[in-house]
């Protein structure tokens, strides 16, 4: 008999290490309040996952949420406090799918970059001419039949890839020559799209195999919640669209894990509405930012 579903999914989103002087200012880490809200819309609730812990902490963490959420930032893939926390966490998923123990992770941006240097052991992106602009995907036949496209509606699909509705912020990418040199991904992750930013064709989005592992290298979390003015900043009701199935997509995948807080008082004490977002307006590129001592 299956399992039944998680209808009180939490997801863990890492946190990233803040500027110089927003540290002075108001805080070591911080959480961009976008990925928080798209979670939250599609129903799961978010506990922040911080810096500098134990790897004793980080595990009591990963037993108690029901998926992970890398976000996009500006750490060191290699050496940093954010590529030792993925690590842990993304090792520990590994385990606990192969002891069919199901828990999701999502990468995105810098997220999907520290997938793939996790999975290579080797950092292998390149510079890409691709801040701040909107593109179509261009889906692969893999695509069709992956778990993550199959959810959205077909109208959905179509918009994605005629449309200039996936925000792009990242200055370094996975080369399509880079991933097809690189046994490693090529046998972890099924790609599901390409981009072009008029000199190279980089992967955009990823499918692990064997394990509800995803990396988005465009971000569907902006669309609904960031409104910076800069180019690639789309708020058609098609883009809003693909955000939405999107978000709800992952949280059915944490749906099905069943990692639950020891009491009723940790989960309180770790979820994020313990914070409060401070609004940054046009001096950032968020609208909204957790910060964390």
């Amino acid at each position: 008999m299956d399992q039944p579903l998680n209808s009180r999914p939490i997801i863990g989103v890492l946190a990233d290490e803040a500027s110089k002087e927003s540290q002075a200012t108001r805080g070591y880490s911080y959480i961009p309040a976008c990925y928080v809200k798209f979670l939250e819309a599609a129903g799961a609730r978010v506990v922040p996952v911080r810096l500098n812990l134990s790897e004793e902490e980080y595990t009591k963490i990963f037993n108690s949420i029901n998926g992970f959420v890398l976000p996009g930032g500006s750490s060191d893939l290699l050496e940093s406090p954010y590529s030792r926390a993925a690590g842990i966490m993304f090792n520990l998923a590994l385990r606990a799918n192969d002891a069919s123990d199901y828990f999701p992770i999502l990468g995105s941006c810098l997220g999907f970059e520290m997938l793939t240097v996790l999975t290579a052991k080797e950092h292998l992106l390149s510079l890409t001419d691709t801040m701040a602009v909107a593109l179509p995907l261009d889906l692969t036949p893999m695509a069709r039949s992956s778990r993550l496209f199959q959810s959205f509606p077909k109208d959905v699909v179509r918009s994605l890839t005629e449309e200039n509705i996936c925000p792009h912020f990242h200055k370094w990418s996975l080369s399509a020559e880079s991933f097809n040199g690189n046994s490693r991904l090529q046998e972890f992750y099924k790609v599901l799209s390409t981009n072009h930013d008029g000199k190279l064709e980089f992967i955009s989005t990823i499918e692990a195999y064997q394990y509800p592992i995803y990396g988005l290298q465009w971000h569907p979390e902006k669309t609904p919640f960031e409104w910076i003015d800069k180019p690639g900043m789309i708020h058609s009701t098609a883009a809003i669209r693909v955000s939405f199935y999107s978000g709800s997509f992952f949280v059915s995948e944490a749906r099905k894990s069943t990692h639950r807080f020891p009491s009723q008082e940790e989960e309180e004490r770790a979820l994020i509405y313990n914070y409060s977002p401070i609004f940054t307006g046009n001096g950032s590129i968020f609208m909204q930012i957790y910060y964390f001592d």
